[in-house]
């Protein structure tokens, strides 16, 4: 137990530069609707999950903190063991429209606070990140938002942020999977006491079947499935996950990863699968919500 969180999968803290950890496998909430999204957090929580990972844009917090009310996990001792992300819609960048819309995150949730929140893309072509990141810093003085991070931030996107507000996030939450290793965005977020969190790690199932199944060979030698093969790699590699399943028996699977260790020469041959190719999109271009 680090930071208040109890993990009782025995998933382990990742320590941030601010002092803050946070459990290092988390339940992703991208694309279940508002209503489904309620009994999917309420599995997680009872397989053992304590970090949930979700966002204004994905249109289901109101649901996500249906589920936390009904556990119990938005007040008291049991908050605190918890660990619950959410990020700030890209249209409402900015100053003012972020404190707003933490307002409306934080009452969807029905919390007092959250562990992190979040830029959730750069938006470059229309740059505003800087006065949100100012809104964002007055939160956590509030003690409403105790982590900041940001997402699809590239070594670009960083330097900037730094150069008008004199911070850097906590966190950096972007697309990481054997196929697309992102390896100058992981090295330069570690030069910066970056902690980088992997979305879509298995690249949505399509690296399951990666490298001539090279995957698959290495779940039958351990037993396990490719999902926790990749998984395992991730783990290894000290990154956050996040990977989203909607199914009990998966999200169990997904917390399974610490009764094994890849081999050196395993884990290199999954590291020979980068590539040239994301699975999502770029964020030099592209806004969402």
């Amino acid at each position: 137990m680090t930071n208040g969180h109890i993990n009782p999968a025995n998933v382990p803290d990742i320590a941030l530069k601010d002092g803050h950890s946070i459990p290092q496998i988390g339940l992703g909430v991208l694309r279940i609707d508002d209503d489904g999204v309620t009994p999917v957090v309420e599995s997680a929580l009872e397989a053992g999950y304590r970090h949930i990972d979700g966002a204004a844009g994905y249109n289901n917090e109101a649901g996500v903190g249906r589920a936390l009310a009904a556990t119990g996990y938005n007040t008291g001792a049991k908050r605190e063991t918890l660990w619950v992300t959410t990020k700030l819609r890209d249209s409402q960048q900015g100053y003012d429209s972020a404190l707003r819309a933490f307002d409306d995150s934080l009452a969807k949730l029905q919390l007092d606070y959250v562990d992190m929140y979040m830029i959730h893309w750069p938006t470059p072509f229309d740059w505003r990140s800087g006065e949100a990141w100012k809104a964002f810093v007055k939160l956590r003085e509030e003690g409403r938002a105790r982590t900041l991070g940001v997402c699809n931030f590239m070594p670009a996107d960083l330097k900037r942020l730094y150069e008008e507000t004199g911070s850097r996030p906590a966190v950096n939450q972007i697309e990481l999977h054997p196929t697309w290793q992102q390896r100058e965005v992981v090295a330069y977020c570690k030069e910066q006491g970056i902690a980088v969190e992997a979305y879509s790690p298995m690249a949505r199932g399509a690296d399951l079947n990666a490298g001539d199944g090279a995957i698959a060979r290495i779940a039958e030698a351990h037993g396990v499935s490719p999902a926790q093969v990749i998984l395992r790699w991730h783990i290894e590699n000290g990154t956050i996950i996040i990977p989203k399943s909607v199914h009990a028996e998966r999200q169990r699977e997904n917390l399974d990863l610490f009764g094994f260790a890849l081999t050196a020469e395993e884990h290199a041959a999954i590291d020979a699968l980068d590539g040239p190719t994301r699975a999502g999109h770029d964020p030099a271009t592209f806004t969402y919500a």
